[in-house]
């Protein structure tokens, strides 16, 4: 199995682990955040977004040396935009740590859901969006997936991007029906690309195979 081969099977299974992370840490920590229900089973759902945003960077990191063969500056930045997701998540898992050492009928109670609530809208909307529209760009220029798939990515960002703004100014909740419908396309994308990795890896032309320099053009 080659070099490129490997990075893109972790890759996969990196982006997997958010998807099997994501969903139950949520479905954990919501009795918490709502009624102050259940404090074991939201320590159980940070443990998850701990492991959670180790994969957001871990997807980063192995595909950086493929995608800097397309462009330089849109793999680095999505190294970087992907390590600021990972930390909004860290910094939404701070105040439920809070919440459960002094309960959820502490006085700070409603200041730590709401400072959870605006990690959870920049991490996971925010900067998936910006994510699939850096990642999405390169597998697309770089053909190193099938079209649909970067494809589905690119129309997803801006409509997370716009839910997540309509969130900030009050217009719907980021778990309700419009902020749902606007965040699926994001998860259509991160699913199959992940499986893709796993099974297929990415398709590398001649000029940007294994150990080749990306030209000089490919590198903006």
């Amino acid at each position: 199995m080659s070099t490129d081969r490997r990075l893109a099977l972790w890759a996969g299974i990196a982006y997997l682990v958010t998807f099997v992370t994501s969903i139950p840490a949520l479905a954990l920590k919501t009795p918490l955040l709502e009624s102050g229900a259940e404090p074991g089973l939201a320590a159980w759902g940070l443990v998850l977004e701990i492991t959670l945003a180790v994969s957001c960077v871990a997807t980063a990191v192995l595909l950086l040396p493929i995608a800097r063969r397309v462009s330089q500056t849109l793999a680095v930045g999505f190294v970087a935009s992907r390590t600021v997701e990972a930390g909004m998540i860290l910094s939404g898992v701070l105040p439920v740590m809070a919440l459960i050492a002094l309960g959820r009928d502490n006085a700070m109670a409603p200041a730590l859901v709401e400072l959870h609530d605006a990690a959870f809208l920049l991490g996971p909307a925010f900067m998936s969006a910006v994510n699939a529209l850096l990642l999405g760009t390169v597998m697309l220029r770089g053909r190193l997936v099938p079209r649909i798939i970067p494809t589905i990515g690119l129309i997803g960002g801006p409509l997370l991007l716009l839910s997540s703004y309509g969130v900030v100014l009050g217009l719907w909740e980021q778990t309700g029906t419009v902020g749902a419908i606007a965040a699926l396309p994001i998860a259509v994308w991160e699913f199959s690309l992940g499986v893709w990795l796993i099974v297929k890896g990415v398709r590398l032309p001649a000029a940007l195979g294994e150990g080749a320099a990306a030209p000089a053009g490919a590198r903006r």
